[in-house]
């Protein structure tokens, strides 16, 4: 019997497939590349950001915030179910589902006050932005509904099981990656001005 630390450290692995790593990785990277725009422009014209800013609702972001942390959330507990062999875990997803199905109301929403305001996507800079960013997230959250969907069947057709879990943790590593973004974009967006 091997004694060497290699030996002893439990086996460990990159939960998910490395596929979705790499993918995750290049959405990062572009949402990053345009938060750093954002951020930059925000600097240059600190005035006209700030005016944008007043148009929105931080209380709405909060509740955005809320719903999809919420959702990705249960979407862990829905892994850690699989992962411990216990049931419940298509009643967690669909729980995530309804979470995530809150924030594309709230968010359809704000969108709705924003256009009936005049506030489009070439209403100004800010604007420009705004869109195009919550607008990228939101085709990601819309994809995410599709992914949560789909392991809420499978979860509950049995397809998921400690030792055949990996498409639960892309599908969670998807959703978790589009709550971050959301997580640094509301406070830029809604809260975060550019500072004397």
């Amino acid at each position: 019997m091997s004694t060497s630390p290699e030996a002893l450290l439990p086996n460990r692995r990159l939960p998910g497939d490395l596929a979705m790593w790499w993918f995750i990785l290049a959405e990062i990277t572009l949402f990053s590349i345009l938060i750093l725009a954002f951020a930059i422009t925000q600097r240059l014209q600190p005035a006209l950001f700030a005016a944008g800013r007043q148009a929105l609702d931080a209380s709405m972001g909060l509740a955005l915030t809320l719903s999809l942390l919420t959702s990705g959330l249960l979407v862990a507990l829905a892994v850690t179910r699989v992962r411990q062999a216990r049931a419940g875990v298509s009643a967690l997803l669909l729980a995530a589902l309804g979470s995530a199905c809150v924030y594309v109301w709230l968010k359809l929403s704000e969108y709705a006050h924003l256009l009936a305001l005049g506030l489009d996507v070439e209403h100004d800079t800010f604007f420009t932005l705004y869109w195009l960013l919550t607008g990228l997230h939101f085709l990601h959250v819309l994809l995410g509904l599709v992914i949560i969907a789909w392991m809420a069947v499978r979860a509950w057709r049995g397809g998921y099981h400690a030792g055949n879990c990996s498409g639960l943790e892309s599908g969670a590593l998807y959703w978790h990656m589009v709550d971050l973004v959301w997580v640094l974009l509301f406070p830029l967006v809604y809260l975060i001005g550019a500072g004397p």
